[in-house]
């Protein structure tokens, strides 16, 4: 198993490729794992995140003139992008992939997809064998029941690949809030995606801005 540690190993904005995979109408039919509400909203924060770090991101889907065009919360995101169209079930094998992704020159490529035990697992196990860093966003992603996904999970963790939820990218992206130029997108994309999180800052701001009562004395 790969070991990842030090400050090295940690996800750099600068290093990073994004490449989002079949978030789809039929995949999301078949989704058992995850609440798919929160799918949609956790790709769609992800897809954000990397905007906001200026993180090259691709976009691809398999057959979509069958399975249905990728989520517009994700498209929206990015509305002059084309997206990748595939008859491979395996992204990494698609060479219009790969040559988008070998092109940005970066090496930590962080995947999240539909499903996790096949649209994921295959790219992930083999870009990561091929020399890639590769991470799995695995709240972007679900798979046709909780077991698959686990299983797909520990699949690709015995293959070196690592693991992280998409608030955690993001916040290892910003590592520091004297980076102003990132601090207020990643604090918009909080109020908008991350629930609890996004509305305890939005109360925080009411109570700031909250006159002090005057003393009745």
């Amino acid at each position: 198993m790969t070991v990842r540690n030090g400050l090295a190993s940690l996800l750099r904005p600068q290093d990073s490729i994004l490449v989002l995979i079949d978030h789809q109408p039929y995949q999301l039919a078949g989704l058992n794992s995850h609440d798919p509400h929160l799918v949609v909203n956790n790709t769609t924060a992800l897809a954000k995140a990397a905007k906001v770090f200026g993180v090259p991101t691709i976009l691809t889907s398999v057959i979509a003139e069958r399975g249905g065009v990728i989520f517009p919360q994700v498209t929206e995101v990015f509305p002059e992008q084309a997206v990748i169209d595939r008859t491979f079930v395996n992204t990494w094998e698609d060479r219009n992939v790969v040559g988008a992704v070998e092109a940005t020159g970066r090496k930590q490529l962080i995947i999240a997809g539909l499903w996790t035990e096949v649209c994921v697992a295959m790219p992930a196990i083999q870009a990561a064998g091929e020399g890639w860093d590769v991470t799995v966003v695995t709240d972007a992603c679900g798979g046709i029941s909780v077991e698959a996904h686990e299983v797909a999970i520990q699949r690709m963790i015995r293959a070196g690949v690592n693991m992280m939820t998409w608030l955690a990218v993001m916040a290892e992206w910003q590592r520091d809030w004297a980076r102003l130029d990132t601090a207020a997108g990643v604090t918009e994309v909080l109020q908008q995606h991350a629930a609890g999180c996004g509305i305890a800052y939005l109360w925080e701001q009411q109570l700031l801005n909250t006159p002090v009562p005057r003393s009745a004395g």
